[in-house]
């Protein structure tokens, strides 16, 4: 089943974001410590507004069990979504100079991050969130849904292929190479 996330999921989402982002995890919540990394990911999940919040994700259960997570929202959102976040980067390392990369087209409804649990790979998991990502971007009346993919992740860039998306350009998010793909949603 897919269904809204709850802050009852922070533990298993935090987890799962991490596993999805590395080191742009790191980035985002200004710790190295693996632990500390993940608790700073569940206070985010936990939170109301920025991209990680609950109200931003959807999770597929497996009986009462999340095994996977999608992260999406507009494109338009994003400055206000980053500003806690930056907001927490600015506390924890100080000074001002603390900086997210933009990482998605104002005009697109953007999924920001998808996981799946290693145990549960490979049964359909993925798709079917990223599917509901585009249903609900469909539902709430947006005409395009973007996401980006590392420009090494063969397996991934295939699968979003696969369901629509085509490569607009590249971009570097944490001095890493992605393809920008975005699929229409006109009919």
């Amino acid at each position: 089943m897919i269904r809204p996330a709850k802050k009852e999921d922070c533990s298993k989402a935090a987890a799962l974001m991490v596993d999805a982002i590395h080191d742009i995890a790191i980035a985002l919540t200004g710790e190295s410590n693996k632990t500390k990394v993940v608790e700073q990911m569940e206070k985010f999940f936990c939170e109301e507004v920025n991209r990680l919040s609950y109200r931003n994700c959807l999770v597929k259960t497996v009986g009462e069990q999340p095994v996977g997570i999608v992260a999406a929202y507009h494109g338009k959102d994003a400055q206000a979504l980053d500003a806690p976040i930056l907001k927490h980067l600015r506390n924890s390392i100080g000074g001002t100079s603390a900086r997210l990369d933009i990482e998605a087209d104002p005009s697109d409804y953007y999924i920001d991050m998808l996981s799946v649990s290693p145990e549960f790979g490979g049964r359909g998991y993925g798709t079917e969130l990223l599917q509901a990502a585009i249903r609900l971007a469909r539902e709430q009346g947006y005409r395009t849904v973007s996401l980006n993919v590392e420009e090494n992740n063969v397996k991934a860039r295939k699968l979003y292929e696969r369901l629509g998306f085509e490569w607009k350009k590249d971009i570097v998010i944490h001095h890493h190479t992605f393809a920008y793909m975005v699929k229409s949603l006109q009919a």
